[in-house]
Parts: C-alpha cells; structure tokens; sequence
C-alpha cells in the first residue's frame, strides 16, 4: 500500500510497505468479458445489476455480504458441523461467541440478517408505534413498516452532505429524538433503532460518547435501544482511530463497551462475521427472549438452529473470533481507504469521510444533468459495468422505494452509487483495475442520458426492477 495509507493506518512514518495478514490459499478463475458481451448482458438484466447473472461479472462490488473468503479454520469447522435438529453442539459454541464478544445474554440464531429483523419487528413493535432511527436500511424499515411501525430519520443533518467531513456522520441528533418523544409520547416509541457504521450514509460511524449519550435519554423515558450491528466491529475502528481515550483499546474491547449500552441487537453475520450465510439476534431481556424463541420457530427454525445447518454456525462462531482481531480490520478498512485515495487524486466526487466497507460515489454530482426521476445511481451503476465488467449497486431513489401513505417515490438527499468491498477477496490490482473504470466513466459523464423504470416490484425494488435507457 503506499506511504500515505500506511500513515493513515497509524504505522510509522517513511516509505514501509504494509500488507494484508494473510496468504491466499485458492484461487477462483474470473472470466474476462468484451463491451459487446456486456451490453448483451445488461440489457438481459433490465439494466439492474442485481439480475446480472455472476459469470458476466468481472469484479463483483456489488456487495459485502456473503461475499467474503472464509479462512482455512472456518472451513475446517464446517467440518465440525453437528446436524442434529435440537441441541447442535455449534449453538453452544456460538453462543459463547456472541456472549464473549458481544455481551449479550440470549441468542436466536437466523438464516441472515432480515430474518432476525422481522422477529424483532413482530416481537417489538405495536402497529402505531414509531421506530426512530440513524437513517433507514432497506429491509430493516420495510420489516418495521409490515409489522405496522412508524419509521422516522434521526440522525445528525450532517449525515446528508457527501461532502461534510465530521467524522461521526452516522450519530443519532438527540434533539431529534426528544423532539420526537414530545410529539408522540414516549409509549409510542417502539425503540431506538441504531445502525453501526450508517450504510446508507456511506457506511458513516456512530461515537462512543453518542450511544452513551443515547442510553441515557432512553433511560429516562423508559425506551428500549436495539443495535444494528452488523458492522458493529468497522465501527469500533473508527472510534479506535477518531475518539479520545480510545487510541489504545482493542477492537474487541471497544465493541464489547458499544454493545453495552443498548438492550440487545441484530445482526448479518454475512458481513463483519465472514461468513457465506447466517445472522442472529441476542438480546438481555428473558421476557423478549421467550417472545423471539417462538418466533423463530414458525418462521426460521428451531430456537437452536435458526435456519442454519450446524456446520454454519461453526463458520460464523469462528469468524467472530477472526472478525474482532484488530490486524484484519485494519486490513479491511485499509483496502477501502486504498480506493478511496486512487479516486481522491482524480477528484471523483464521493461521500466524505470514506466509510468502512465501501466507496459511495456522489451520482448527483457525476450527473448533474439527471433529475432523480431519472435514476442517476442505476445510471452510474450501469455504466461502470458496460466500462469494464464491474458490478456496484443503487443506493438512491430506487433503493428508498415509496412511501407507504402516498404512493409516491421517497427522494433522499443522497444519491450514491456504492462499490462495496469483499472481505479478504481482491487484491491491491483489482482495486486500481476499479479506480481506472470510474476514472474512465466520470471523464464520459456528460454522455449519460438516464434511464426510466419499466418493471417495479412491490417490496424492495432495488432487488428485482427492470430499466430502460431514455431516449
């Protein structure tokens, strides 16, 4: 990596190298694709990378979750895998695992991240009730709607300027929150819903001295805070790295004081925990506990299962250990900065300060020319796969899909097109391969003629919607 990243990452200063800590292993072959074949291949797709078929992609950005390489001990413990339907000796081990490092008391394994989202939402949330949050996700805000919730946008204004460098633009603004809790009561709140590194925010932190502050404000109105942490340990990075008192706390250490202040959380182990599959819910209330563990049943598994095949919770119970090493993360945030620098040094407007697990490209500011009724993130996504094979994904108009009331679409501040890093997948190479294409795609910007929408589905468009290039 070159001397500024290696600076960044708080090594010493002068030209040292500074690698990944580990070795690749296996290798998978990637198909090399002409312009001709990916024109085919996206008009097939309805112009949505999300229906590109994998073989026709090059570099898959699309996504972090289930995209990562496990290591050599995780796929031995897929060895390990106990299938007996009740009592898989896997559980256990994964219940220590989120125990130990996570703190929480009671755990409900599910087969991903939403699934432990709709047992929270049927579990927790009266229909009426209002779920406030640090910026929506997708599926999380659709399963808190379906179970008659209220979602309402809480975090700081910050969070909505690509360009403002505060470094903790996923906090929640407590004056929002209490504003909230005087309009509606606070018997109308549902919960707190707090997401660590903000995605839809360009994967912006939370600070320690924010969930601390947070806890204290439920606490005096009787609320309940659940986490999101699905990247709960890239956010303990940046609190290593940008908050006072923490330089010198493990990665570990400072997760575990985060979770410590909330009443349990979700979470896709797809993503911090390095696995293919698997999510999980925990939480410190038996009551809560009893009400999910039923849940589960009906709609994923039995309570020690979740969905999941023992030898998956074996990968994921191992991953967590892996995860919280504080060597991997800085390898991990290290590539993403890599990029980010590359992008830098050519002007390409992003979301500032760069996040965790990916790069969020300013598609407004690419195409300033586009209106959002004419999807410039779709548009910017488009076009870097025909430049070069590269699959990124929507983080705009068609990802806020409609509001439930007035049918109309939901138009976020942000209009970002998201090139998402695997864990432990690409090379340094790959990363300059993907800097040369945006590079390539933003000097053609002018060109961009947007797209219209042709197919839109009920829920969460972003997944299946078919586009059409406008005239």
């Amino acid at each position: 990596m070159s001397g500024k990243i290696h600076q960044t990452m708080g090594q010493q200063s002068g030209r040292r190298s500074w690698a990944e800590p580990w070795k690749i292993k296996m290798v998978e072959p990637l198909r090399m694709t002409q312009h001709e074949d990916r024109q085919k291949a996206l008009a097939d797709a309805g112009y949505n990378t999300f229906l590109l078929r994998s073989d026709d992609v090059y570099i898959d950005l699309l996504t972090d979750s289930g995209t990562s390489a496990m290591s050599d001990r995780q796929w031995a413990g897929m060895m390990l895998g106990d299938e007996a339907y009740a009592g898989s000796r896997n559980f256990y081990r994964l219940e220590e695992a989120i125990q130990k490092y996570y703190g929480y008391r009671y755990l409900v394994p599910t087969h991903q991240g939403r699934g432990a989202e709709h047992l929270i939402s049927q579990a927790a949330i009266r229909k009426g009730q209002f779920v406030p949050g640090n910026m929506y996700f997708t599926t999380t805000r659709l399963h808190q709607e379906l179970a008659g919730g209220i979602f309402v946008d809480v975090i700081v204004d910050e969070a909505h300027d690509p360009a403002d460098l505060s470094p903790f633009k996923g906090n929640v603004d407590l004056a929002k929150l209490e504003q909230l809790i005087r309009d509606q009561g606070a018997a109308n709140i549902a919960y707190v819903s707090l997401a660590t590194t903000v995605n839809m925010a360009g994967g912006q932190p939370v600070s320690m001295a924010n969930v601390k502050a947070l806890r204290e404000l439920c606490d005096r109105h009787g609320i309940k805070l659940f986490l999101d942490a699905t990247r709960l340990v890239e956010n303990a990075w940046f609190i290593q790295e940008r908050e006072p008192g923490y330089a010198g706390r493990s990665i570990a250490e400072i997760a575990l004081e985060f979770c410590s202040y909330s009443d349990g959380a979700w979470s896709s182990a797809k993503k911090d925990s390095l696995v293919n599959i698997g999510g999980w819910l925990a939480v410190n209330d038996w009551t809560l506990f009893e009400e999910l563990r039923n849940l589960v049943v009906v709609y994923e598994g039995l309570h020690t299962y979740g969905g999941l095949a023992g030898r998956d919770m074996e990968a994921m119970a191992i991953g967590i250990v892996e995860s919280m090493q504080d060597e991997h993360v800085r390898s991990r945030i290290g590539q993403v900065r890599y990029l980010a620098e590359l992008l830098d040094d050519w002007r390409i407007p992003m979301v500032r300060p760069v996040g965790g697990h990916a790069i969020f490209l300013d598609a407004r500011a690419f195409y300033p020319h586009l209106s959002q009724d004419e999807f410039p993130a779709q548009t910017l996504a488009a076009e870097l796969y025909l430049d070069s094979g590269i699959r990124s994904m929507e983080r705009g108009v068609v990802s806020a899909g409609r509001d439930p009331k007035t049918g109309g679409h939901h138009y976020p501040k942000l209009e970002l097109t998201r090139l998402t890093i695997p864990r432990r997948v690409y090379t340094q190479a790959h990363m300059d391969v993907v800097a040369e294409s945006v590079k390539a795609v933003y000097e053609a910007r002018t060109s961009a003629r947007g797209l219209k929408m042709v197919y839109e589905p009920r829920y969460l468009r972003f997944f299946q919607a078919r586009f059409e290039p406008l005239a």
